[in-house]
């Protein structure tokens, strides 16, 4: 199959199409170009544990690459900390950016199948915005996305997702990812 013919993620087709046109409307940019867009998405997922037994890391670094269709990075530590038991350059980490078609195919499955299936969930917290226009979730486990066989997950393993916009202002950037399709709670 060509690149041409390949389909444009929904996400990504939403932005294009009603996003970009409606933010234009609303909040009366000079250009297409001023609208704010999502430039990446990061997924970071410690692994403390991994400083007793290293093969945590690998299963960890496994099923990240399977949520995300993208391999990821080990993370090592910077400095070493005894009350951890914490060596400098040990692996601790694993961490994905999704850039691209990538990006956007990961944020559909994220807003619309795995955010749902989460317990008693009502919506993400709307105060996690760094002051910059970038928004940090904290997931607790890894078993809410589909790819995920629960029969075979050793240990729940929490994760942090970062959505990195080209938002001057908090303000803005919770409008996009709202029209994105990201559902925050109702205050």
């Amino acid at each position: 199959m060509s690149a041409a013919a390949k389909a444009m993620p929904r996400v990504k087709e939403n932005y294009q199409k009603q996003v970009v046109p409606r933010l234009l409307k609303e909040r009366s940019y000079s250009s297409v170009m001023a609208v704010p867009r999502l430039l990446k998405v990061v997924v970071n997922m410690g692994v403390g544990e991994a400083t007793q037994n290293i093969k945590l890391l690998d299963t960890a670094m496994e099923e990240l690459g399977r949520i995300t269709g993208q391999r990821p990075a080990m993370r090592r530590a910077r400095k070493s900390i005894a009350a951890f038991r914490l060596r400098e350059n040990m692996p601790i980490a694993a961490t994905v950016t999704l850039r691209g078609d990538r990006m956007y195919e990961f944020v559909d499955r994220l807003f619309n199948v795995a955010l749902p299936r989460v317990r008693d969930f009502r919506g993400v917290p709307s105060n996690a915005f760094d002051g910059r226009g970038n928004y940090t979730l904290g997931l607790r486990d890894q078993i809410i996305f589909p790819e995920i066989d629960y029969a075979k997950v050793d240990k729940l393993r929490g994760m942090n997702v970062t959505f990195v916009t080209t938002a001057r202002t908090d303000e803005e950037s919770k409008l996009l990812l709202t029209y994105l399709g990201m559902p925050f709670r109702n205050q």
